[in-house]
């Protein structure tokens, strides 16, 4: 009788202890943005001042996937000349550079995709994009960059650079 009732409380702790045992939910998994991490130097304040003007880029973090940037280029006091709106974007494993320009392709976006990437470079492409058809970034020091766009323009190749320092 005794074994029986050592049996019984043994059972009964055993019992309580599983009762008690706190539950675990698995933890949803974060999503690895690989591809946009390559392209973290890009964040921050970049220009360059010439006697034509002054060229500012700007780069900020949307969120885990998404960063946002703005391109300006002012004339003088305050005449822009030219502007763009991109968002780098990261879906599905691939990074696209997605860049919208007043005024140009009906204001609509058009997209790069990456096409190869380092440490110190990021290059996008998009053939069927009349010009540019790609875009390269170069890392020089971590307080200076190149952007290069580059392809047909009028018919024959065309390249154009914009040295930028961080600022």
């Amino acid at each position: 009788m005794k074994s029986k009732s050592i049996l019984f409380s043994v059972i009964l702790v055993l019992a309580i202890l599983s009762s008690c045992k706190k539950e675990t939910k698995p933890e949803t998994a974060k999503k690895n943005y690989s591809n946009l991490a390559k392209a973290e130097w890009f964040i921050g304040e970049w220009g360059n001042k010439s006697a034509e003007g002054e060229l500012t880029e700007r780069w900020k973090k949307e969120n885990d996937s998404v960063y946002l940037g703005e391109s300006y280029f002012v004339v003088g006091q305050n005449d822009t000349v030219f502007a763009e709106h991109v968002r780098l974007e990261e879906a599905n494993g691939k990074l696209a550079y997605i860049v919208t320009v007043p005024g140009q392709n009906q204001e609509l976006p058009v997209s790069f995709e990456m096409t190869s990437a380092s440490d110190n470079q990021i290059v996008f492409e998009n053939p069927k994009h009349d010009y540019p058809n790609k875009i390269i970034y170069n890392l020089v020091e971590k307080d200076s960059l190149i952007a290069e766009i580059s392809g047909l323009k009028k018919g024959k190749p065309y390249t154009e650079k914009f040295i930028m320092k961080k600022l």
